[in-house]
């Protein structure tokens, strides 16, 4: 791939910072997104210094509607060409959707799907003007089947995996490629940002370096969906499909209830 500048949501830290950390020592410049700024500092400051290259620091809550358009304002204001965007940004929520916070979920919402794609909209078409470009989109696993106690979390991967591969059919033949990641679990802020202490599944978590590596390696070949574990892969794409619906659904809710 030749490289440029990758704009990566959400890289203050897990699989973000260290998809980030992956472009720059590739000696790609970066965009830094995220909320916290004296961590987007910090990192700019260790990645211009250990790599040599430019990282620019934009400081974002991406549960702002408006967020999107200012972030592809400030790139365009500084000139900058972007060919790698990696939608990493995300988070998740513990429990039945009833008793949970709607605002919370609206958030949600807003941050995995909608200024995903706004994003999306905003820089794909630069890319396919230049007829070249990479996008991820880090979605999961949990997008091949409802999820019950995080049932609007697996909804809106459900929208990813789903709109990541239909544009990438739609921008195939401009030489620009789309990939979704779809991990399982990863060993990040993830699980305390979403109340998920005490779920079985995150006893086993990957970390998030390999995961990164994983999705990045993916991004370069131009694949449509990467899985870090060939078991799931297997599990999802040939297992669950033939599952009855309500054995499905149980096993997911399993999946996610806490140990007493």
């Amino acid at each position: 791939m030749n490289l440029s500048t990758a704009l990566i949501t959400g890289a203050s830290n897990g699989i973000g910072l260290e998809l980030a950390r992956i472009h720059a020592s590739k000696r790609g410049d970066v965009v830094l997104v995220a909320r916290s700024r004296d961590k987007l500092e910090s990192i700019k400051q260790e990645f211009e210094t250990k790599y040599g290259v430019k990282a620019y620091v934009l400081t974002e809550d991406l549960a702002d509607p408006a967020s999107a358009d200012r972030i592809f304002a400030a790139t365009e204001s500084l000139g900058l060409s972007i060919d790698v965007l990696i939608n990493n940004a995300g988070f998740g929520g513990h429990g039945k959707f009833v008793e949970r916070d709607l605002k919370a979920e609206q958030a949600m919402m807003q941050v995995n799907m909608a200024t995903l794609t706004n994003l999306t909209h905003h820089y794909l078409k630069g890319m396919v003007a230049r007829r070249r470009g990479r996008i991820l989109n880090v979605s999961s696993t949990a997008s091949f089947m409802p999820g019950p106690l995080q049932a609007v979390y697996y909804a809106t991967k459900a929208y990813v995996t789903s709109f990541t591969q239909a544009i990438a059919e739609e921008v195939r033949e401009y030489g620009v490629t789309v990939t979704a990641l779809c991990p399982g679990a990863v060993a990040t802020g993830f699980v305390a940002a979403g109340d998920l202490q005490g779920v079985d599944v995150w006893k086993n978590a990957k970390s998030a370096e390999s995961v990164a590596r994983c999705g990045y390696e993916a991004m370069v070949r131009g694949d449509l969906v990467a899985f870090n574990e060939q078991k799931l892969r297997i599990m999802l794409d040939w297992i669950v499909p033939l599952l009855p619906r309500k054995m499905a659904l149980k096993m997911s809710r399993q999946a996610m209830e806490k140990a007493a």
